[in-house]
Formats: structure tokens, C-alpha cells, sequence
């Protein structure tokens, strides 16, 4: 595949999305928390080991030049914003119109309308009005999580950094008006993932605490945690809230990698873990949406939509399921992050994954349409355009 027909192949996953664009003023600001799989460049600003600011990530983005973002092109929230941002007529030009023959310009498919990291110089001012995006590859939701990075924002961090955006907010455009924005605006939290891979799981570092702290234990610890932050989210006027689960952590080219034993299915035990965790979660939103006054939590079931992927990835467009696009060695591609000297499929629509740990743009699309259309198995008790509309 050429990189100009793989842009286009970003088209033909928009147009998969089957949306309607939302118009005029109704788009309303997005705030995004997170890990690598939604990182934005955060990371390209501060000292750490995580980072994906050099090629071939982004080689599917517009000018095939790294972001900062973990994939080769762009992740579920980029997508999920541009179905919701691009014009009516621009979506039905993307149903209608063969892949080769669409034009579909640079500010529309590029950086233009997309959230901006928090830690970009350039986010500051009016550009704050439309969102901001606070994610960090390597962060978690305990503070010890991803440490073998060194630098990186958790979400304890990422909150902090919140709160300066709406202490900005307050003095630009004063409280009432602030506080209107916040409370119509759309939180997404994705987190978790990484308390178990870069901290529970994490070979050889993991084995004192997991000797002394049983699965459960580790889990109760994060939910605890987990139910402070989102707590304070909403005393900082966050209302709608979507809060992604952890997908199958033991189906990620690295897990596969690292527990040979397995053969060539997923790795059991980090998947016992994240549906652990998933079902204490899907709770603790449910119980925040019932106590919380004018609160609306969403729990979008990013491990029932993964795992459809997985495995059913041939009626889904793949062609392969279990290894690695960007890889260097192994088995499965597992062993190494993508870089520079690692080499990459020709073409990337075909692999649901990417590098060793986060999904293709191919299977992001999948994934956005589903949270921001999908029925009750995939997100509830509203999808994304649902939430929108309260």
C-alpha cells in the first residue's frame, strides 16, 4: 500500500463510521485522560523512556511525520473528533465517493480540529475552549505505575493539570461562563491498562509486590484510587463522564511475547486481571452516576469490543490478529517498541496492532464507532452521540 493510498484508507475507516457530523455550535469541548493508546505529545515534552515522537509512528498521519502518538496514524479520540466535527456533506461524500477518488484536505484529516496536548505551548488561550488532552503514555492510575519510564503524567498529575486549565478558563472568561463550558463539555478517562502491564505484570521489578499483594488486593487499591480521581473530576465540574475499561491486556503482541506458554492464544492471566478489574469498575461508575447530583458516567466496554475484533478480525477487514505491524523480533513482534530501526507491514490496515502494545489506526476506527454509536454491550447506559444530546 502507498502512504498516499493510506491515507485514504483512514477515509474508508471514517466512512465504516457511517456518521452524522454534529454542526454548527453543537460540537461541545472534550477533555481527554489517559495513557499511550490516547496520548496526543504530551510525552514530547517532558524527560522519559515513553515516547512515540519518531518515525514510523505516524507514517499513516497526515505528512507521515510522528506526533507524539502511539499508532501509525491516529488514535480512537482523533477519530471519534473528526466523525463528530467533519461537516454532513463531507460524510456523505465519504460514503458515496470511492477511496481513490476522495480529497479530503489537510485541516480536515490533519491536526486541525483535533484536541491539543495539554503540555503543547500552543495550548493556551481560546484553544482551550475546545478541549484539551492531559494523556500520557506510561501513566496509570496509581502513581507508581510506569516508574521504569521515569518521567510520565498519572492521572493524579493529569487532574492537577486540569485544574490549572480551569483556573485559566475562570480568569479568561469568568466563572459562570467557565463553569457552563465544563459541565456541557465530554470527559473521557482511559486508564488502567498500564497498572497492570508497567506495574503489576512488569517482569522481574513486579515479583516483591506481587508476593506480598494478591491480585484482589492490587485491584482494590485501584479502584480506590480510581474513585478518588473521578470524584474530583466532578467537584471540578466535569458532568459527562465516559470511562473507558481495560482492554485484553493478554492478547497484546508484548503478553503473547513474554508467556510462551501459551501457544498462540492470549495470555490468560492479564486478562483474568483486567476483567477483575472491569467488573469492580463497571460498579464504581454506576455508583458514581447514582450518588454524584447531574452526573452522567458512561462505561464504554473497550474489552468486549477488543476481544469482538480479535476475534473475529477476518469479517472485520484483517488479516492478522496477533502480531505486531511495527516490529523488530519474536514470535509475535512483542519483543522490542516500535522505532526507527524496527521494520513495518506494508500495509498497516490489515493488523489490528500496531506495535506490541496499542491497536492499529485500522482497528481505532472500529473502536471509535462503536463507543460513539454502539449499543448497550459496547457502551452504556449511552453511547457517546447519546451523551452528547443530554
Amino acid at each position: 500500500m502507498t502512504r498516499l493510498t493510506s491515507r485514504f484508507a483512514l477515509a474508508a475507516c471514517l466512512a465504516v463510521l457511517a456518521c452524522t457530523g454534529v454542526s454548527g455550535g453543537g460540537m461541545p469541548p472534550m477533555f481527554i485522560f489517559g495513557d499511550s493508546l490516547v496520548d496526543a505529545g504530551n510525552n514530547n515534552y517532558i524527560v522519559s523512556l515513553s515516547k512515540a515522537n519518531y518515525p514510523p509512528n505516524g507514517i499513516d498521519f497526515t505528512g507521515h511525520q510522528p506526533t507524539g502518538r502511539y499508532t501509525n496514524g491516529r488514535t480512537i479520540i482523533d477519530i471519534l473528533v473528526l466523525c463528530l466535527r467533519l461537516p454532513l456533506q463531507r460524510y456523505t461524500a465519504l460514503k458515496v465517493r470511492s477511496w481513490g477518488s476522495l480529497n479530503v484536505s489537510g485541516q480536515e484529516m490533519g491536526l486541525g480540529g483535533l484536541v491539543p496536548p495539554y503540555m503543547a505551548p500552543e495550548t493556551t488561550g481560546d484553544a482551550l475552549m475546545k478541549g484539551v488532552n492531559y494523556a500520557s503514555g506510561g501513566g496509570g492510575i496509581l502513581n507508581q505505575t510506569g516508574s521504569i519510564f521515569g518521567g510520565r503524567l498519572n492521572l493524579d498529575a493529569q487532574i492537577d493539570n486540569f485544574a490549572n486549565t480551569r483556573h485559566d478558563l475562570i480568569a479568561r472568561h469568568g466563572e459562570v461562563a467557565a463553569v457552563s463550558l465544563l459541565r456541557g463539555a465530554i470527559f473521557s478517562v482511559t486508564m488502567g491498562s498500564n497498572d497492570f502491564i508497567n506495574n503489576y505484570l512488569t517482569p522481574i521489578f513486579s515479583v516483591p509486590e506481587r508476593a506480598t499483594t494478591p491480585p484482589p488486593a492490587f485491584v482494590n487499591a485501584m479502584i480506590a484510587k480510581f474513585r478518588q480521581q473521578l470524584t474530583r473530576l466532578y467537584l471540578l465540574d466535569a458532568r459527562k463522564i465516559v470511562v473507558t475499561n481495560v482492554g485484553p491486556i493478554g492478547c497484546i503482541p508484548y503478553q503473547r511475547e513474554t508467556n510462551p506458554s501459551a501457544g498462540t492464544a492470549c495470555a490468560e492471566f492479564p486478562n483474568q486481571l483486567a476483567q477483575s478489574f472491569n467488573r469492580r469498575l463497571k460498579a464504581l461508575v454506576n455508583e458514581l452516576g447514582a450518588s454524584l447530583p447531574s452526573s452522567r458516567f458512561v462505561y464504554a466496554d473497550v474489552y468486549h469490543i477488543f476481544s469482538d475484533i480479535i476475534a473475529n478480525y477476518r469479517s472485520h477487514g484483517f488479516e492478522v490478529a496477533d502480531s505486531a505491524c511495527c516490529f523488530v523480533g519474536g514470535r509475535f513482534g512483542g519483543l522490542v517498541p516500535c522505532g526507527p530501526t524496527s521494520r513495518y507491514c506494508a500495509d498497516r490496515s490489515k493488523y489490528v496492532f500496531w506495535d506490541p502494545y496499542h491497536p492499529s489506526e485500522s482497528a481505532n476506527a472500529l473502536i471509535a464507532r462503536r463507543i460513539l454509536d454502539g449499543g448497550p454491550a459496547d457502551i452504556s447506559p449511552v453511547n457517546v452521540r447519546q451523551l452528547i444530546a443530554t
